[in-house]
């Protein structure tokens, strides 16, 4: 496989060092692409996983949370709670959220539609947590339902305190449970799948491009979340669709955006000359392997002055990123944009009744108890 030639030696010195295994031998019986960190892909129809190493590896999910955030407002929606036009105000508390933000200043309000385009492309901390006290009622509250969620889709590696993912100690996922998550919002909500495709996103006069490389770049992509901050690594759950048929690849733990997309892109690229004979099924596997109760910290992988420097060693002179993968292509053309603004909110409110001379109207949010903690991306 290509992919076993592109992990540097440094890193892989930084994950022996860490306990990470850099080879695993996949579903398919194949040797699985040397790998920083756990990865999965399934096939969308059948359930059946094509490859995986680690799955059941503990793991901090950082901004891949944001997946788990807009299930559970999906399902606030076919709940008949809130519509996408409700609003989604933003706190004192929403607004002093580490970066990456968008800004909104207190008492902002835009619509459920909007926050989820922010969410998905910008993954904006400040939105998440105005989401989870706009439909939870607080973060605790809407953790809970996080929680419960998980709980209901066999997500039973897993855990939630915040629906941004900014670094928790106490919240962790696992690359299988990322990927019943992944399954379940795509087989249970198909109406919105559009939000994970979005190209770029226009605010006033910011154009915010998509932090998921494979879109656009990746024949057939078509979501779904990126996610990083130190402890974790570079994350990513990416979906295509080729010839009616949908894969799903979780990546997890990653030392640089660059390995994270050549990882992702060469796994699914080859799960697609494959079939699943003899492969078995996400909702049937057993929990394996190591590290399944201690999440991997990889803050001395990622942010160092050396890992910064590797990092930017694989780039061009001009710094920008290298395609290094024979499945990704340049992207030719101009992105496709969406446009997102403040105010709109005509539908219901969990917080209070929706009608037309309130809307817009600064209210008092109930305040978490919770003290946001400065953390290093989104």
């Amino acid at each position: 496989m290509r992919a076993r030639a592109i992990l540097s030696a440094a890193a892989a010195v930084h994950m022996a060092m860490l306990g990470v295994a850099t080879l695993g031998v996949g579903a398919l019986g194949g040797m699985a692409p040397a790998a920083a960190g756990p990865h999965l892909v399934v096939d969308l129809a059948s359930g059946k996983v094509l490859e995986q190493q680690d799955a059941f590896r503990r793991w901090y999910p950082a901004s891949l949370t944001k997946l788990m955030t807009t299930y559970v407002v999906f399902r606030a929606i076919r709940a008949g709670e809130i519509t996408m036009n409700s609003p989604v105000r933003v706190s004192q508390n929403a607004a002093k959220e580490p970066p990456s933000k968008m800004g909104f200043k207190p008492g902002s309000v835009l619509t459920v539609d909007n926050a989820v385009k922010i969410l998905m492309v910008k993954s904006a901390n400040d939105v998440a947590t105005a989401v989870a006290e706009s439909v939870g009622g607080s973060v605790p509250a809407f953790a809970a339902r996080m929680n419960a969620e998980a709980r209901r889709i066999g997500m039973n590696g897993s855990r939630w305190v915040n629906a941004h993912g900014l670094h928790n100690d106490g919240q962790y996922t696992t690359a299988h449970d990322l990927a019943l998550l992944a399954s379940a919002i795509r087989k249970e909500f198909p109406q919105y799948l559009s939000y994970f495709s979005i190209e770029a996103i226009q605010s006033g006069k910011a154009l915010i491009e998509n932090h998921n490389n494979l879109i656009a770049r990746f024949p057939g992509a078509d979501g779904m979340k990126t996610g990083y901050t130190c402890p974790s690594g570079f994350n990513l759950v990416a979906s295509a669709t080729r010839g009616g048929r949908t894969l799903l690849a979780v990546v997890i733990g990653e030392t640089s955006v660059e390995d994270r997309d050549e990882k992702a892109a060469e796994l699914l690229g080859e799960a697609f000359e494959k079939g699943g004979f003899g492969a078995p099924r996400l909702a049937s596997m057993n929990p394996s392997g190591a590290m399944q109760n201690q999440a991997t910290n990889m803050r001395e992988a990622i942010c160092t002055d050396a890992a910064r420097k590797e990092r930017l060693a694989k780039r061009a002179e001009d710094g920008r990123r290298v395609l290094r993968s024979s499945h990704l292509r340049e992207l030719d053309r101009p992105r496709r944009v969406i446009q997102v603004a403040l105010g709109g909110a005509t539908g219901p409110s969990t917080q209070q009744a929706a009608t037309s001379d309130i809307l817009d109207i600064p209210v008092p949010t109930p305040r978490p108890d919770y003290t946001p903690r400065v953390a290093e991306g989104g």
